[in-house]
């Protein structure tokens, strides 16, 4: 070893020559993982399709109703019975929700992809529009339009909102579950589209 006493009977070994220098590691992004990174991984998580409904009573004389579409909602808890539904900071949704909290969830068939897409549309027509031609019931205790044709239907009171970067966690106790179709498959999104399953 250059610059190194020889020791007799000891072997030496020039590191300098036969060890490679250590690699430095990846620096992370600095918020974490790209936002395209992240979509393209989420997108490989099929999700069922939940039509989130409620009913604005100062949104003119006879009130008016609110709908968006959503893959993030799932059940939270059985004892309390609690669901939870992810929406956009800022959102119509979020903005009526924060005000009240009662609102209601219609978990899509198979053959409403269409209703799914009118209500995620960005810079879509009033809500009013929308809800022309589909056909609900108006839930009794929240007051929030209810599918027809959907798989199941809930409705909900919030207990609680977590704000979770750009969107808020809603959860709420579930007051009332139906199951107005007792056959069909449910909407699922998988890949950036809504997929049949089967």
């Amino acid at each position: 070893m250059a610059g190194a006493a020889s020791v007799p009977g000891v072997f030496q070994l020039d590191v300098s020559q036969t060890v490679p220098a250590p690699r430095s590691a990846p620096i992370p992004h600095p918020e974490g993982v790209s936002n395209d990174d992240f979509r393209a991984a989420m997108s490989r998580l099929t999700a069922g399709v939940v039509l989130v409904t409620a009913h604005d009573a100062d949104g003119g004389p006879r009130g008016a109703d609110v709908g968006m579409t959503a893959t993030a909602f799932m059940s939270v808890s059985l004892e309390p019975p609690l669901a939870m539904v992810s929406v956009r900071n800022g959102s119509r949704m979020d903005d009526l929700l924060a005000e009240q909290p009662y609102w209601a969830a219609s978990l899509l068939a198979d053959g409403q992809r269409q209703i799914a897409g009118r209500f995620s549309m960005k810079g879509r027509i009033s809500d009013d529009l929308l809800f022309a031609d589909v056909p609900f019931t108006r839930g009794e205790m929240s007051g929030a339009p209810l599918v027809g044709g959907a798989l199941a239907t809930l409705e909900c009171a919030t207990e609680q909102r977590v704000e979770a970067g750009d969107h808020t966690l809603v959860i709420g106790r579930v007051l009332t579950a139906d199951l107005p179709v007792t056959e069909g498959s449910p909407l699922a999104y998988f890949r950036g589209r809504y997929r049949h399953l089967g």
